[in-house]
């Protein structure tokens, strides 16, 4: 995507082992996800560049699919390959890879479709959450990206409790709350299985998929399902809360470190510019709503 500028927009695929960051989002003097592409990008293209991500992971939490998007100026750009005989998007994965510390890797890299915009214009974002509910499920090697459960789980409960809250529903019992933003959510998918073959085998695995999320909304769903298969709530539990709106006797925020970033969708690329608009124009009005603070009434 060129714009008249003499910009290139550029889609970024990368994953990252949150363990030792403080999250995607810069925060000065520590260390982000953000801040070590973004410092990468300043050392190749000699001068700053902003990444938009696809969705903030908070401290200690994982992604195997996340995308960014970067505008990069059209000159340096056509000369990242040097003298070889790569494409500038084969050159940049090359060159980003080589400054990546061991917990990132760029996957991918190319000129973006017109109308594209990392956040906005997703459709749909999938996290897994992984849990090890036996001593013989506890790998030390995998320890970064796993809840070790003192409590065998019944997945079977967690899927029954989980279905109740899919849709287009109100989750502020599930969500950080944020004076005057909107905590209605689509939930496409909840599902909780035991894993039966592949690295993830014997794991109890949640898979989650929303448009968007709300501040905690993942991590306070896992916990109220692991509150029902380790017997301590009914299955019940879930949609209680969810009809309460309240945080109040709400069940655990769990660990961030088994919650991965899996993937995020996107629209077919004649859809991109309209999808981004309208998302957007959304986001916008809601954080004008939280900048404002509910409305009082007379």
């Amino acid at each position: 995507m060129r714009d008249n500028r003499g910009v290139l927009r550029v889609r970024i695929d990368l994953a990252y082992n949150g363990t030792d960051f403080v999250g995607w989002a810069t925060q000065p003097g520590l260390r982000s996800v953000q801040g070590t592409l973004e410092e990468a990008l300043h050392k190749l293209f000699r001068e700053p560049l902003r990444v938009t991500v696809a969705g903030r992971t908070d401290a200690g939490v994982h992604a195997r699919g996340q995308v960014v998007h970067v505008d990069v100026p059209e000159t340096p750009w056509a000369r990242l390959p040097g003298r070889s005989d790569r494409a500038p998007h084969e050159a940049l994965v090359d060159k980003l890879n080589a400054l990546m510390p061991r917990d990132v890797v760029v996957y991918a890299a190319c000129i973006a479709p017109d109308g594209f915009d990392a956040r906005f214009a997703a459709l749909y974002r999938t996290y897994q959450y992984r849990i090890a509910d036996s001593y013989a499920l506890r790998d030390p090697l995998t320890a970064d990206w796993v809840l070790w459960s003192k409590h065998p789980l019944d997945v079977d409960a967690m899927s029954r409790a989980a279905t109740p809250l899919t849709g287009l529903r109100d989750f502020a019992a599930f969500c950080k709350p944020r004076p005057g933003a909107t905590t209605i959510r689509e939930l496409k998918t909840f599902m909780w299985e035991r894993v039966t073959q592949g690295p993830d085998a014997g794991l109890v695995r949640a898979t989650i998929v929303a448009d968007a999320f709300c501040h905690n909304m993942v991590r306070a769903l896992v916990g109220a399902s692991i509150d029902v298969g380790a017997g301590l709530k009914p299955e019940e539990w879930p949609a209680q809360m969810l009809a309460s709106k309240s945080r109040v006797n709400s069940s655990a925020v769990v660990a961030p470190h088994g919650l991965t970033l899996e993937k995020v969708a996107y629209p077919p690329h004649d859809q991109l510019a309209a999808r981004a608009v309208a998302i957007r124009a959304r986001r916008m009005d809601e954080e004008a709503q939280e900048h404002i603070g509910p409305l009082s009434s007379s």
